[in-house]
């Protein structure tokens, strides 16, 4: 399979890349270059997509897999590329959907965001998701096969985010650890080795249609112990304890969800419940598979070792966090 990749150098699109290549593949990645080098074995095509000169790819493709957040890019490579290849991968997001509080949904269930085909001028959840609509039906009306898969939370070595990444780093170090809400609240992730294996292998089926593609719903207490074995392999500096802080504790003392300064990364307010207990048996159905999150941690925690300090990692400082334990420990005695 000929394989056109829209980036390459970074987290899942490199990912993709490196699997397709490792499969046999020839692959072309498109891209700046400036984020980090394309796979062994792939060829890079210099591409800027906000200045974009498309006369280097004057190839045909079998497959392009496309990641991209922003209409006009998505517009400008189907005008350019959508006659040389059949099938069409678009990378979405599960942010595309209005409703946030209904658990199980799955793309026949849930609303979607009105579509946003002009550029965005704030950087919010709801522009982004309302963005990936737009580049979403437009993949749909252009492409001559289309699939859209609309991942959750993506983890792993390389993840320029570091919400993930805060765990594995944290637990390795061991002692007293602030942890939120409760070990029974739902969450969801995936892999980016695991989606980008199943993404390789739609492109090779030509796959059409809508997915959803993360893990299966497991809790912050299932995950956390799987993370905590995951280091453990590795190496850490001693025992963790995890003290479960309650909501109204959290939101007292202006500890931010999900990602971020001053955040437990992860956690979700009940209200934004339903995007981490997606209904994702369509997809398992048609071939993802994912790893054992200790695998991830494990990976994760190597990955962020040998960067020495220049990998994202968000969340709260731990001067924050023992400041909340003892206030915690003053409270619960």
């Amino acid at each position: 399979m000929k394989l056109l990749v829209l980036g390459g150098t970074l987290f899942l699109s490199r990912a993709v890349a490196a699997e397709a290549v490792a499969r046999g593949h020839e692959v072309t990645c498109a891209a700046r270059g400036r984020s980090g080098e394309v796979p062994e074995g792939a060829s890079l095509v210099c591409l800027d997509r906000d200045r974009p000169d498309w006369a280097g790819l004057d190839d045909d493709w079998d497959a392009v897999v496309d990641v991209a957040r922003s209409p006009r890019w998505v517009r400008e490579a189907l005008e350019q590329l959508a006659g040389r290849a059949p099938h069409w991968t678009f990378v979405s997001t599960i942010s595309v959907y209005a409703d946030t509080t209904t658990r199980h949904g799955t793309p026949d269930t849930l609303p979607l965001l009105e579509a946003a085909h002009d550029e965005a001028e704030q950087d919010t959840p709801e522009a982004y998701g309302a963005a990936k609509v737009a580049c979403e039906e437009l993949v749909r009306e252009r492409a001559e096969e289309a699939l859209v898969v609309r991942p959750g939370l993506i983890v792993g070595p390389g993840d320029p985010t570091g919400r993930f990444s805060y765990w594995p780093e944290r637990l390795a170090e061991g002692g007293d650890v602030l942890a939120p809400d409760s070990p029974d609240r739902d969450t969801q992730l995936i892999d980016v080795r695991d989606l980008a294996a199943w993404l390789v292998g739609c492109a090779e089926q030509r796959r059409t249609g809508t997915y959803d593609a993360t893990g299966y719903v497991t809790t912050l207490g299932e995950l956390l112990e799987d993370v905590q074995r995951g280091v453990e392999d590795v190496g850490t500096r001693g025992p963790a304890t995890l003290y479960w802080a309650a909501p109204a504790f959290l939101r007292r003392h202006h500890v931010e969800p999900w990602a971020g300064p001053r955040s437990l990364p992860l956690w979700l307010p009940e209200e934004a419940a339903g995007l981490v207990t997606h209904d994702v048996g369509a997809a398992h159905e048609a071939g993802l598979t994912t790893r054992p999150i200790a695998e991830t941690a494990a990976d994760t925690l190597r990955w962020l070792r040998s960067e020495q300090g220049r990998a994202t990692v968000t969340g709260m400082t731990r001067a924050e966090e023992q400041d909340l334990l003892d206030d915690w420990h003053t409270i619960t005695g």
